[in-house]
């Protein structure tokens, strides 16, 4: 195949798993409320898109960077099919979501309706909430010779009005978000209006002796892709700080409007915002489905269920006792993530610890981790923390993190100059009657508690004394100059890792062309790095059997005749994100296992601080194996790749088998 036929576009591939996400929405197997949801976390998942992704496309094109992709095309040329493929996505979404709203949410007694379609009494009511509640916080912003029209922020929902006393005028209004989107209705507890519709109500309150002559929702998205000059900065938290207050004016990347908005209106909003008609996307129905996470929260008390505890891994005496006699592995949110924190938090009060280590790139608002950390600290122990604050959209949230540790005494790093760290490592450092022990926990995903219950990831305990030298060589790295050559166990990115996967891949390719049955089996979240598909095709070519699972992003072409038809992808979209990184390799009767926090992606590889863990303890090998094999013979909620980079459910004459389901039996 010609080279631009070897892959897929890696945007076109994203935009095809969050299509995946949506139709979630479409089974009604599951709760009105979950399928909402699935709806929120689509538009959550789109804004990201456009803001980092199409961004960084319309960038290029501003520069007259026109160099093709590995699929041949340039970035307007994937501009203008994100567009196609966006406007009906769009539709599709509000169409399912409406239908939701109107028929299966309503029919449980929760109403979404407009102000317009209440009683009089009802109203009354709602206009004195306005009056009370939302008049106050408004601000009408006029637009006219001597006020240009204002800076509006990012993601924000605003209302443009356009109106009459002498002459014609336009004012517009943010719709602000200090509020609840959802209005509930006075005088009926399960009745709710939205808060635009409210604002446009009893819009005639603001513009007193006006007549309003016609207005429409918008909301802008703006380019939210921070190109932040760190090397050398003497002070990166501040730059940091600069560069967020900048994200919030970015130049705007898509405009979403009601659909039934004059064109007048639509003709102020594209010349102000300096968009393209392409970049325009009529909604019919409401803007920002975000609010549907609101919804979702309801869900317990219209449809009560007993929501499955997690195991809780059972501690025989202390959990370093444990991890002594052997290495411990768990499998989130099936065993709780409260052993990892309970881990920290026995390190902080243990008076035998002397210091902890540890990486942090996305925790939550309420951190327990944090506070056990900072605890630590003031308890006197040596307390290192690597902080990334480059971990998009959580900019803010460890900036604030960092300065809190600080002040209660603990060592913050800010990383490498021009790299992410995002590997998952935490090291404690034990005075033992016999000595110094080190104990290290490593995982595939964030400590974060609140993303831990919705997210699948595996973790590693281990003392093993081999690690335990490479996790503390490893933080002098990242805190000094020690160099990564010196590791023994651990495989680092962007030093190492992509060349030894690529190696392990070619070792798997050897033994087959020699007639020795050789397998590999990975499971990640995102496969884009041309050399590493490239070394899949010729695996395949050889012989060898692959699975990938790939929850999101897949730009090898599996099943092709010649290239990979030895090569099958699977994606799994189902209760929990599927998050964990996975990778076997199988031949000559060995088997190789390994966990990661990265996936086959360039910025993993070559841009980010990356750990690759070799399972050593046989039955943690054998457990990983077996649960590899669940997501492979699943069927329920299981897509397949094909040749074109379209996806097809699996379907089954018998009984769908789930592969969550099957682990969330496991466990329980």
């Amino acid at each position: 195949m010609k080279t631009k036929e070897r892959f897929i576009n890696r945007e076109l591939s994203w935009l095809a798993f969050n299509q995946r996400v949506l139709h979630e929405c479409l089974d009604t197997r599951k709760s009105v409320f979950d399928r909402l949801k699935f709806s929120a976390i689509y538009s959550n998942n789109l804004d990201e898109f456009y803001m980092v992704r199409v961004g960084g496309l319309l960038d290029q094109c501003k520069a007259g960077y026109t160099k093709r992709d590995i699929t041949g095309l340039r970035p307007a040329e994937q501009l203008s099919l994100i567009h196609e493929k966006m406007n009906d996505a769009t539709a599709l979404q509000n169409e399912i979501t409406d239908s939701l709203l109107k028929n299966e949410l309503a029919r449980l007694g929760l109403v979404v309706t407009r102000v317009s379609e209440l009683n009089q009494d009802q109203k009354d009511s709602l206009k004195d909430y306005f009056l009370e509640m939302v008049y106050p916080v408004l601000t009408p912003m006029a637009i006219d010779m001597s006020r240009p029209f204002p800076l509006v922020l990012n993601k924000s929902l605003n209302i443009l009005f356009k109106l009459k006393d002498d002459e014609d005028k336009f004012a517009t209004v943010q719709v602000p978000s200090v509020l609840k989107r959802l209005v509930r209705v006075e005088s009926d507890r399960h009745q709710y209006v939205l808060l635009e519709d409210l604002i446009t109500h009893f819009c005639s309150l603001l513009f007193e002796g006006m007549d309003i002559l016609s207005y429409g929702v918008y909301r802008p998205t703006r380019n939210g892709d921070l190109t932040i000059e760190d090397e050398g900065a003497e002070d990166l938290l501040g730059v940091i700080e600069a560069s967020l207050r900048k994200r919030k004016w970015g130049e705007v990347v898509r405009l979403e409007i009601e659909s039934d908005m004059p064109g007048e209106l639509i003709k102020i909003l594209k010349r102000e915002f300096e968009v393209t008609r392409e970049m325009i996307y009529p909604i019919a129905g409401p803007l920002d489905l975000t609010f549907l996470f609101h919804v979702y929260s309801f869900k317990q008390e219209f449809e009560p269920v007993i929501e499955h505890e997690p195991e809780v891994y059972a501690v025989k005496e202390t959990l370093f006792d444990d991890i002594r006699k052997q290495d411990i592995y768990l499998h989130h949110p099936y065993q709780s993530f409260s052993t990892v924190i309970d881990f920290i938090s026995e390190a902080a009060v243990d008076p035998s610890v002397l210091a902890i280590k540890q990486v942090l790139y996305r925790v939550s608002g309420d951190s327990p981790i944090v506070k056990a950390l900072a605890l630590a600290a003031n308890r006197g122990k040596q307390v290192t923390v690597l902080l990334e604050l480059m971990a998009r959209f959580d900019e803010e949230n460890n900036i604030q993190w960092a300065k809190e540790l600080e002040r209660h005494g603990c060592h913050v790093i800010f990383g490498l100059p021009g790299l992410k760290t995002h590997a998952k490592i935490t090291l404690i450092v034990r005075k033992e009657s016999d000595g110094i022990r080190r104990y290290v926990h490593l995982g595939t995903g964030n400590y974060n508690d609140k993303t831990a219950k919705l997210y699948t990831d595996v973790g590693l305990f281990t003392c093993n004394e081999q690690i335990a030298y490479d996790a503390s060589k490893f933080f002098n790295m990242l805190s000094g100059y020690t160099k990564e050559s010196e590791l023994r166990k651990l495989i680092t990115a962007p030093q190492s890792m992509k060349p030894e996967i690529i190696r392990m891949i070619e070792q798997e390719t050897y033994w087959s062309k020699r007639g020795v049955h050789s397998r590999i089996i990975a499971k990640m979240n995102a496969l884009v790095d041309r050399e590493v598909i490239e070394a899949l095709y010729e695996a395949s070519c050889a012989g060898v059997k692959i699975d990938l699972i790939v929850r999101g992003i897949c730009c090898l072409r599996p099943g092709v005749d010649g290239m990979s038809e030895n090569i099958r992808v699977i994606s799994i979209i189902d209760d929990f994100l599927e998050h964990s990184r996975i990778y076997c390799f199988s031949s000559n009767g060995k088997h190789r296992t390994f966990i990661s926090s990265a996936d086959w992606m360039p910025r993993n590889l070559i841009k980010r601080i990356e750990l690759l863990v070799p399972i050593e303890d046989e039955t943690i090998k054998e457990t990983i194996r077996r649960e590899l094999d669940l997501y492979l013979k699943s069927t329920e909620k299981t897509r397949l790749m094909l040749e074109s980079g379209e996806y097809i459910g699996l379907t089954s004459t018998e009984n769908q088998y789930s592969a969550q389901h099957q682990l969330v039996e496991h466990y329980h």
